[in-house]
């Protein structure tokens, strides 16, 4: 009886820090991800301003006598 307490303690023991090491790497993959996240917005925006003007705007007609 004894041996087998001290085996599921064990077991416990190995859960819990694997649980620990789970979460661990959970939370540091969030943080890319939040991190990846926000460089995709900084991108986005860059190539908004980027990006030529839509075809038919007044800005891009050619004028009458060309």
């Amino acid at each position: 009886m004894d041996s087998r307490l001290n085996e599921l303690e064990a077991k416990i023991s190995l859960a819990e820090d694997l649980l620990e090491a789970l979460n661990r790497t959970v939370f540091r993959q969030q943080q890319q991800i939040d991190r990846l996240q926000q460089d995709i917005r900084a991108l986005r925006l860059q190539l908004l301003d980027a990006a030529p003007r839509e075809a038919g705007s007044p800005d891009n007609d050619i004028p009458p006598h060309y």
